[in-house]
């Protein structure tokens, strides 16, 4: 999973194992689970569902949605969206259904059950008031559904639910939508059918597993799609621009020039003969999703990111999220743990090694782009740092095995973002001892490759073996890092491992966007009046302080839209995304006084740190930098 950044600072802005499951539910037939979607009967953005699961031979079955799905660190209650839920017989008659929890029910006389039925609620439309699915109000966006005439995302897990004892069986999956919609699926399509009066067709899917159901998302409705090859991997675009702003013809170019860069980087590393990316484009009506990024599955992933963002913009959202979220075919996709591998949706444990699974993932999209030649030195250099300084904003002193551990609760669910941060810094971290280590020959890819060899997608790792496995293949300066850094609380020196390949910090004038400096947020919300004015930050931002904005104004109006704490994560998003030669028009206020900035945006500077190559290096630092920097 991969939340942009954006989200995360306006969030912050504003509010300054093994499956356990046991139950004695048997099925006498080992038929398929039947169920289907009926997209032609969907009232008030609700889909009927329905779900046939053969004779039961026990009197008493429970029925869950997923609290938490896969790839989330969050709790998403998909039961919460289920309304009308009933039971019947064989002769029609309702049984009697207990509602146990937000996502649990138990059935009586199970043994004369034939089906249930319910109507399953849209996610998106739920986002009005919740900030986005963050915090685990609502499900985040690319883990939600979508209901609407011209558009469905149909992440399977918010309609299909599962039978406790029953995770591991077969799944039929039938689709009724009208017969000119496009339909693409990560789910092998194994039939299709057409009404009689034309009208609507049924797709028919096949999921070995409940984990295939949830692994699998579909898109339906208005779509734009491109299909490109990126060896042997057929890669499908599926897009969804309510507006028609962006196509995905111009997309596929970008992503295709990336992807292939990605493959080239990855090597040898086994992957699969189709992968699918499905863009959301949200167009920022109340109703519309508000969590942007993406979250991985196995074989595809699902995007949401801003319609109204300039083609620039969004292309670059898409390499970061998608180049992100592929690189999980690596980690935990072929590399897991028992916790991932054994899913709960229910009560899920999780693994110590977030830096791993996200982290080193997060590195690997970073990385790849200055190996592959997408990006300069200097650039990527860049990205480093800005790594530094938000994981700087965060607990730097927490253990992150033991953050990763109870990822759910409190003080750490809040450090969960640092995953993207700081476990990308582990990563580096990691890979310029290796370097070092081994005059260059070995890094973390060549780590995670043999993870891959030794363990794949069918066989998890203990969870508590991990780091000396990872000490065994690699060097014990390894795991006197992990042991000190990651297990530990020791805040990492970065400047030692610059050191290592001929790098330095220095302080002197760099860019920054139009709501950090440097990283840090220019801004200080006043809860007592709702207001959002700027900090005594914005002295040292170029831009502002050239066109007179001083601490304390406050910013009424976006470009004609009011800026409040409901509009502040839309508002804000677009500024950070902003970038020179727009047009803008910001509204003040200063002290009941209003003050107007209509201007052209130009590039705006702040002191920070840099991050140099050091003109005095070693040849063996120069060494060690151009096999970190190229493979």
């Amino acid at each position: 999973m991969k939340k942009l950044l954006v989200t995360t600072l306006a969030t912050g802005l504003l509010l300054v194992g093994c499956n356990s499951s046991k139950t004695t539910d048997k099925l006498a037939s080992q038929t398929p689970i039947a169920a289907s979607i009926d997209l032609s009967k969907v009232v008030n953005d609700k889909a009927p569902v329905t779900i046939n699961p053969g004779r039961f031979t026990t009197q008493t079955v429970t029925y869950r949605l997923p609290r938490v799905v896969q790839g989330t660190y969050s709790v998403s209650d998909f039961g919460k969206y289920i309304d009308d839920f009933k039971a019947f017989d064989y002769k029609g008659n309702e049984l009697p259904t207990t509602k146990v929890d937000t996502n649990t029910w138990t059935i009586a006389n199970a043994t004369q059950l034939d089906y249930i039925t319910y109507n399953a609620n849209d996610t998106f439309d739920q986002e009005a008031n919740s900030g986005g699915g963050i915090g685990g109000e609502v499900p985040f966006s690319p883990a939600g559904t979508n209901i609407e005439p011209t558009n469905y995302v149909l992440n399977l897990h918010g309609f299909i639910g599962y039978f406790d004892s029953l995770k591991d069986s077969q799944y039929s999956l039938d689709v009724t939508a009208p017969v000119d919609f496009k339909r693409t699926s990560a789910l092998q399509e194994t039939g299709k059918t057409t009404s009689e009066d034309g009208k609507f067709a049924t797709s028919s899917y096949f999921a070995p597993r409940y984990f295939d159901i949830t692994d699998n998302p579909m898109f339906y409705g208005e779509l734009d799609v491109e299909e490109f090859q990126v060896g042997d991997i057929k890669i499908v675009l599926s897009v969804y621009s309510p507006n028609k702003v962006h196509t995905a013809a111009s997309i596929k170019e970008v992503m295709e020039k990336m992807m292939q860069a990605q493959k080239a980087y990855l090597g040898d590393v086994n992957s699969t003969p189709r992968y699918d990316i499905y863009l959301y484009l949200s167009e920022g009506k109340p109703e519309s999703p508000k969590g942007f990024g993406a979250l991985e599955h196995h074989t595809s992933t699902v995007v949401v990111l801003s319609e109204d963002s300039p083609f620039e913009t969004l292309a670059e959202s898409m390499i970061d999220v998608v180049s992100h979220e592929f690189f999980h075919i690596v980690t935990p996709l072929s590399v897991h743990s028992e916790d991932v591998h054994y899913f709960d949706y229910n009560q899920p444990t999780f693994s110590k090694h977030l830096w791993m699974y996200e982290g080193v993932t997060e590195y690997f999209a970073t990385l790849f782009q200055v190996d592959q030649g997408l990006v300069d030195n200097q650039e990527f250099y860049g990205d480093i740092l800005s790594k530094i300084q938000t994981s700087a904003n965060l607990d730097d002193s927490m253990s992150f095995t033991e953050m990763s551990e109870n990822v759910l609760d409190e003080p750490y669910a809040p450090q969960y973002y640092n995953v993207y941060m700081k476990g990308a810094l582990i990563g580096m971290c990691i890979d310029i001892i290796m370097r070092e280590e081994s005059n260059g020959n070995r890094g973390i890819l060549s780590l995670m490759k043999e993870l891959s060899n030794k363990y794949g997608k069918n066989k998890p790792f203990e969870d508590d073996k991990l780091i000396d496995e990872i000490i065994a293949m690699t060097y014990p300066s390894v795991g006197e890092f992990l042991n000190t850094h990651v297990v530990g609380g020791t805040p990492i020196d970065y400047s030692v491992y610059f050191e290592k390949v001929g790098l330095k910090l220095d302080s002197g004038r760099v860019k920054t966007n139009y709501i950090q400096n440097d990283g840090a947020l220019i801004f200080t919300p006043n809860r007592e009046t709702m207001t959002i004015p700027f900090s005594e930050a914005v002295k040292d931002n170029s831009f502002w302080t050239e066109n007179g904005v001083l601490p304390g104004d406050v910013i009424k109006t976006v470009d004609g839209e009011a800026l409040t704490m409901g509009s502040a994560q839309k508002i804000l998003t677009n500024m950070y995304m902003w970038q020179p030669g727009k047009d803008i028009n910001v509204v003040l206020d200063r002290a009941g006084k209003e003050v107007v900035i209509k201007t052209k945006l130009t590039q705006s500077y702040t002191t920070g740190t840099k991050l140099n190559e050091n003109p005095e290096a070693t040849s063996a630092q120069k060494a060690a930098r151009q096999a970190w920097l190229k493979g």
